[in-house]
């Protein structure tokens, strides 16, 4: 690739990263990587592109977190170096391409390249890749870095450059950089323009169980023209950019800012809208124009930078993926923005020159927030991430250098779903049909859905449902089926750009003539990406109905969609309030669905069998058709001996032994095997609670065919049910070891009580009568001389006296105390000086020895 080299001085008049070229120039004659941190506006997006394209030959690929950021970057760069867009400087995002051969720097999302690489791992023709937007932290860019630093190992050519307007450099140099010193670090600091800080409290909440109220953007949107006039009077140049967590938001902000106020050119500005007015934003205006207001979400926070902005109204508020783990589903949640994103936001104000920032919290509020955003790798659906890192060879990114490793149980949930898909092995790695859906830039659920659904519904409808499903677009009444006709009817940008990618699916798969497309299909295809989520109406009343989806998972839905039988579920949030029925979750988008799809779609869901439980002391069982967590139908029927003994198992490891009445012989037994199992190890056997119910067959077969026939638990034997456990030949010593008795020397035998399985530090105990003991000089052991005996030692009356497991010393000591006290009292027993030498009694007549 041959090519005029850029007019770095041209393109970087007036930017102050333009200082920092020849510092980034000297660091890559000796480094393939380097990290650039530098505040937003600098001009390090605008600047790096072409000075890594003026040291090489092959292309530059510039990876943006979003499109919008991507064709703005590419536009800026081509304007600035005066070429047409698409010749020296072109952009590559899902749905649109503007590059050619000649094309020496070219800006795409981080996700067109994670596709790229698994067609052409060696990136052929690429000189330098360069990743933006770091902080933000999105998971395709984390991904990135990983496969990257991968790939450099095979090519040491390949320039790789990490920037972020705010990150930890230190970090991510230690991540791209080799095995023996980190990535060198450019850091690029500019002098803040002042910045004055204001607080502007809602006196309604700011979110409810609905999301963001009401009454809060009607006060962000008075704080808004307030401050703008004020602003506008001081300084008519500058515009007001306002931060809102979503499109949704942005709208009702502009929406009634306009109402408040026609002094002002309100604008809006996020990634839903065409490329055309996103342009017009973001080139700025002409001094004889209207002053702007431009209501904007997070997509102005670093990947663009919009001119003449003195003033920022902030909400506070940040819309991110949540995984919410009780449900296995991933959604957008609104959130307390963290405070370095507010920090990002405040210095949109101060880019030119001082500047302000109103905040509609208080100090308080602002102070409680996250100090940073969480990464989206800890929180996001991570099936589409580990379809491509199986695809890579890195299944579960082992091996790759990650900045955070996939979070285990977000993993196991994907690997689940890519388990169903058939897109992985047992051992993780990736299949044909893996491959095959992941050649379909989204979701690999619903790459199935319209690869699947597309013979059966028609690749069109198909194509429509997967390009509304997969684009972010919000469905009135959650009904997928009308928000269809109405996108298919519609001139908006969101129904421009349904179209464009519902074309651009459609064209993946093959064609299907003579299907008849209807929209009483929608269900289907939505049941073939998400078999889990098929819902049966459980409960109906005046306000809405709830569903019990196939996974267990209940929620709520209000509307026309209340009155069906089945649905497909496409998406479930957590919420509360009036929506949500009482399960804390709403169907924000489904589509009915006739009992026949249903089981065409979750087939690999539906059993039959017989369900049988042991309640009050009977088994009752019940043949039970469900489809996963569903019920169908029920019918009582009589449950075979196995099914039986079944539940009878179920119920004692649900419940416990503790349904068991156990004799007294049966408790000496456990304990005394306990014991031996505690010192002696295998082959005893393990008889805790935890370790009997661990194969109840070993010990209680013949009792479990007793219950199962109706023998209240009460008369088993359970004495006899453990000496099945007992070990040969060992267990001929069980009365050596163990005894059940202890003969003192008064010829009386005593029984031992041994320490309950659970207590690990017990020993056992003798409870005996003092006189008795005479004429023992040392403790007895058990267990092969292992334990000790613990003695209660008794008044002739029988009352306690003392407690030991060391007669020596207790003879030889406390003794004397004993003796003193209690010979009064008990005249007529004996109470000698050496008692490891008198003769034992068990009723002793006469005076006591003196």
């Amino acid at each position: 690739m041959t090519s005029a080299a850029f007019d770095l001085a041209a393109i970087g008049a007036g930017l102050s990263f333009a200082a920092a070229l020849d510092e980034l120039s000297t660091t890559l004659d000796t480094s393939t990587s380097a990290v650039v941190s530098a505040p937003p506006g600098t001009g390090k997006t605008t600047l790096v592109p072409p000075l890594l394209a003026s040291r090489s030959s092959g292309r530059v690929i510039v990876t943006q977190p979003r499109r919008v950021a991507a064709r703005a970057a590419a536009r800026r760069l081509a304007q600035l170096d005066g070429t047409p867009l698409g010749t020296r400087v072109g952009f590559t995002v899902r749905g649109e391409r503007a590059v050619a051969r000649e094309t020496q720097v070219e800006f795409v999302t981080a996700g067109v390249l994670l596709r790229r690489l698994l067609s052409d791992p060696g990136l052929t023709g690429v000189d330098a890749v360069i990743i933006d937007e770091v902080h933000e932290r999105a998971l395709e860019t984390d991904l990135l870095i990983g496969l990257l630093s991968e790939v450099r190992e095979l090519r040491d050519d390949l320039v790789l450059i990490a920037m972020s307007a705010t990150l930890d450099a230190a970090r991510i140099a230690a991540v791209i950089g080799t095995d023996d010193e980190p990535a060198p670090i450019v850091d690029h600091d500019v002098p803040a323009f002042p910045l004055t800080e204001r607080w502007a409290p809602s006196p309604v909440p700011r979110l409810d169980e609905r999301g963001v109220t009401w009454g809060f953007l009607d006060h962000v949107a008075q704080t808004t023209a307030s401050a703008a006039r004020e602003l506008v009077r001081e300084d008519p140049a500058a515009d007001v950019l306002v931060f809102a967590p979503g499109a949704r938001e942005v709208s009702e902000i502009a929406r009634r800012v306009r109402d408040n106020t026609d002094a002002f050119d309100v604008r809006e500005l996020h990634g839903q809208m065409p490329a055309a007015e996103q342009d017009a934003v973001i080139r700025g205006r002409r001094p004889d124009e209207s002053a702007r207001i431009i209501v904007t979400t997070s997509l102005a926070e670093s990947s663009l930078t919009v001119p003449g902005v003195r003033l920022v109204v902030d909400t506070c508020l940040a819309r991110a993926p949540q995984r919410d783990v009780g449900r296995g589903m991933t959604g957008l949640v609104t959130s307390a923005a963290s405070r370095s994103s507010c920090v990002q936001r405040a210095g949109r104000a101060t880019r030119q020159g001082p500047g302000t920032v109103v905040r509609c919290i208080d100090e308080r509020t602002y102070a409680t927030a996250p100090a940073r955003p969480t990464p989206e790798i800890a929180s996001s659906d991570l099936a589409d991430a580990a379809l491509l890192l199986a695809c890579w060879g890195a299944p579960g990114g082992a091996g790759l250098r990650l900045i955070d490793p996939l979070p285990a149980a977000n993993l196991a949930d994907a690997i689940t779903v890519l388990h169903g898909l058939g897109a992985i092995d047992d051992e993780g790695r990736v299949t044909d049909e893996g491959r095959s859906l992941a050649r379909i830039p989204t979701d690999p659920r619903l790459a199935r859905a319209l690869r699947d659904g597309g013979p059966v519904v028609g690749a069109r409808l198909a194509a429509e449902i997967v390009a509304l499903l997969g684009g972010d677009l919000r469905t009135a009444d959650s009904d997928v089926a009308q928000a269809l006709i109405t996108l298919r009817g519609g001139r908006t940008p969101d129904a421009r750009r349904w179209h464009s990618d519902a074309d651009r699916l459609e064209r993946m798969i093959a064609s299907t003539p003579g299907v008849r497309a209807d929209l009483d299909s929608v269900g289907l295809v939505i049941a073939l990406a998400f078999p889990e989520r098929v819902a049966r109406r459980v409960d109906r009343s005046a306000g809405g109905a709830t569903f019990l989806l196939a996974s267990g998972t209940r929620a709520g839905v209000t509307g026309p969609l209340a009155a069906v039988e089945w649905l497909a579920i496409a998406d479930v949030a957590r919420a509360s309030g009036r929506a949500s029925a009482g399960t804390g979750a709403i169907i924000r988008s489904a589509a009915t669905l006739t009992e026949e799809q249903m089981e065409r779609a979750a087939s690999h869901l539906i059993t039959d069998r017989v369900e049988a439980e042991f309640v009050g002391g009977r088994v009752q069982a019940r043949r039970e058709s469900r489809v996963g967590a569903i019920l169908r139908s029920s019918a009582p029927v009589r449950a075979s001996a196995e099914e039986g003994r079944d539940a009878v198992r179920r119920t004692l490891r649900r419940d416990g032994l503790s349904m068991f009445t156990w004799a007294p012989a049966a408790v000496d037994l456990r304990c005394r095997l306990a014991l031996l199992h505690r010192e002696l190890g295998a082959p005893w056997p393990d008889v805790s609670d935890a370790g009997l119910l661990i194969d109840l067959d070993a010990w209680l077969a013949p009792e479990l065919d007793s219950l199962a026939g109706g023998t209240p638990a009460a008369r088993l034997e359970l004495a006899s049910a453990l000496r099945r456990l007992l070990p040969w030949p060992e267990a001929v010593r069980l009365d050596e070891l163990v005894p059940e008795r202890l003969e003192v020397p008064s010829g009386s035998r005593i029984r031992i009580t041994y320490p309950a399985p659970d207590d690990p530090d017990a020993r056992p105990v003798v409870a005996v009568k003092l006189q008795e003991c005479f004429g023992w000089a040392e403790t007895p052991r058990l267990v092969d001389g292992r334990v000790p005996v613990l003695f209660h030692l008794l008044s002739p009356a029988g009352r306690p006296l003392a407690v030991t497991d060391d007669l020596t010393s207790f003879w030889s000591g406390p003794y004397a105390h004993v003796r003193a006290e209690m010979r009064g009292r008990y005249p007529k027993h004996p109470w000698p000086e050496d008692p490891w030498a008198a003769v034992p009694t068990r009723h002793t007549k006469g005076r006591a020895a003196r």
